[in-house]
């Protein structure tokens, strides 16, 4: 598991993954060389599995974002997921249980392109959309502790 540096840095790396090691040194308390050495160990156990930046996605004129509920008709759930993965529009998917096999997230810059995505998936899956107005809570790690 964790210890509480090990959360302090993770912390930390989740509000800017920027950051120095002399950064992070300083909010842990260790030296800059202890720092990379937790880190590295971190990664090498999978609890790091990467470093990333948020982009807004409007800088790109997207400008609607929208929640899609897809249950794939009978016999055409591996055609629906290629469709998805085609798509790069969709940024996120996640395969659930229940009546809908796939929830999805994407980005279009109209609702006419929302439309003529949604059309990929028509004689595959029937889809239930919802379009964000706002998003409260970002991505973020559930409690460590």
């Amino acid at each position: 598991m964790t210890d509480e540096i090990d959360q302090l840095l993770i912390t930390a790396l989740m509000g800017d993954s920027r950051l120095s090691l002399k950064a992070l040194a300083q909010v842990s308390g260790l030296s800059a060389p202890s720092v990379a050495e937790r880190l590295r160990k971190l990664e090498e156990r999978g609890v790091i599995t990467g470093y990333t930046v948020n982009v807004d996605p409007r800088a790109f004129g997207y400008q609607l974002q929208a929640i899609v509920r897809v249950r794939p008709l009978p016999g055409r759930l591996q055609e629906v997921e290629r469709q998805i993965l085609a798509l790069p529009e969709f940024t996120e998917c996640d395969k659930v249980t229940g009546d809908d096999c796939f929830i999805a997230r994407l980005c279009v810059r109209s609702m006419e392109q929302l439309d003529e995505l949604l059309d990929h998936l028509n004689g595959f899956a029937e889809t239930n959309t919802a379009i964000v107005k706002k998003t409260p809570v970002k991505r973020r790690l559930p409690p460590m502790a």
